[in-house]
C-alpha cells in the first residue's frame, strides 16, 4: 500500500515539477539549472563512495559499493544531450555500482547546443580509450546509459565495431533514445517526464547540420550485427516506448543476445527513483546482475 502510495506521488511529482521544466520555450541554461535540481530526489545508497576524477579530459564521477569487482560500467547520462551531467546521475550510478558490484563511472561529456554532434561521441568513446589505457580489458567494462545516454551508448558500440575496435562485455540501456526523427513516438494514455515538442527541439541541437537518420545519432537506423549482449529497461508511460520496443527487435533480428523488460505504469528513466521505489531497485538490481554475469570469470 504504501509502495503505490509513493508510486503516485512520485508520479505527480515528475508531472508537476520535471515535465514543465523541459518546455522548448524555457531557455537551456535554465533547464539545466532546474533538472539538477530536481535530481536532488535521486538518492545514492547509503555507504556507495565518490571520487571526482578526468578521463580523456572530461570530469567523470567514480561510483563504488563495498567490495568492488575489477570490472567497471562507464555510464552515459541522459538529457536530451542538453541537459544532465554525472552530478545529476549519482543516485542512479551508485545504485547500479551497489547492484553490479563494479567501479561506475559517469562521464559528463559535453552538451549541445555549444557543442553539438558529434561532440558527445566522441567524449564517450575517448572516455572508453582511456579506461582501458588504466588497465581494464574491454571484456571487464560494460557500457550503460539513460535515455539520450543509452542511444549514445548503442552509437559508441557501433562506432568501436566499425573501427575495429574491441567491444564491451555488455550494453544496459535504461529508456534508451534511439530514433531522433521521432517518426514512431509512442502515445501513452499518462506520460509524466517527456514532452515530445522539448525531445524534438533537443535533437535539432544536438544533431546541428547532420541528419537526423545518421545511426551514430539514431542508431534505430544503423547495423546492429556483432554488438555485445543488451539489456534494454523501459516503462509503459513514456513516448519512448516504441524506440526500446524497436531496438529489441532489430537487435534480435540481427542475432544479438538481447534482453527485454517493460514496467508497467512507470515513467521515463524511473530506475532514478532506486532505493525508494521498490520496482525501480528492482530494475537496477537486475541491471547490475547482467553486467556482473557477462564479465569475465
Amino acid at each position: 500500500m504504501l509502495q503505490h502510495l509513493l508510486e503516485t506521488t512520485l508520479r505527480q511529482t515528475m508531472n508537476r515539477l520535471v515535465r514543465p521544466a523541459l518546455h522548448p520555450a524555457i531557455p537551456v541554461s535554465v533547464q539545466r539549472t532546474l533538472i539538477s535540481q530536481a535530481y536532488r530526489s535521486s538518492i545514492p545508497p547509503r555507504g556507495c563512495r565518490f571520487q571526482a576524477d578526468t578521463l580523456a579530459g572530461r570530469p567523470v564521477i567514480k561510483s563504488s559499493f563495498g567490495q568492488a569487482t575489477r570490472g567497471a560500467v562507464l555510464y552515459l547520462h541522459g538529457g536530451g544531450y542538453i541537459v544532465g551531467s554525472a552530478a545529476t546521475h549519482k543516485g542512479l550510478s551508485g545504485h547500479l555500482a551497489k547492484a553490479s558490484r563494479c567501479m561506475v563511472v559517469a562521464l559528463d561529456y559535453r552538451l549541445a547546443p555549444e557543442h553539438p554532434f558529434p561532440a558527445a561521441l566522441d567524449d564517450a568513446e575517448a572516455a572508453w580509450q582511456a579506461l582501458i589505457e588504466e588497465g581494464f580489458a574491454p571484456e571487464q567494462i560494460g557500457i550503460a546509459g539513460d535515455s539520450a545516454g543509452g542511444g549514445l551508448a548503442i552509437s559508441l558500440a557501433m562506432r568501436l565495431r566499425d573501427r575495429n575496435q574491441p567491444l564491451p562485455a555488455s550494453l544496459t540501456v535504461f529508456s534508451p533514445w534511439t530514433d531522433l526523427t521521432q517518426e514512431t513516438l509512442y502515445s501513452p494514455t499518462c506520460e509524466p517526464v517527456l514532452q515530445a515538442r522539448w525531445t524534438a527541439k533537443a535533437a535539432t541541437l544536438y544533431a546541428g547540420e547532420e541528419s537526423l537518420r545518421n545511426p551514430l545519432l539514431s542508431p534505430i537506423f544503423g547495423n546492429f550485427l556483432g554488438l555485445p549482449p543488451l539489456l534494454i529497461q523501459v516503462g509503459s508511460q513514456e513516448i519512448l516506448l516504441n524506440d526500446a520496443e524497436r531496438l529489441a527487435s532489430a537487435a534480435r533480428a540481427a542475432g544479438v543476445k538481447t534482453q527485454f523488460e517493460i514496467f508497467n505504469g512507470l515513467w521515463h528513466v524511473f530506475q532514478v527513483h532506486s532505493g525508494q521505489l521498490h520496482r525501480a531497485t528492482a530494475a537496477v538490481t537486475s541491471a547490475g546482475e547482467y553486467v556482473r554475469r557477462h564479465l569475465p570469470g
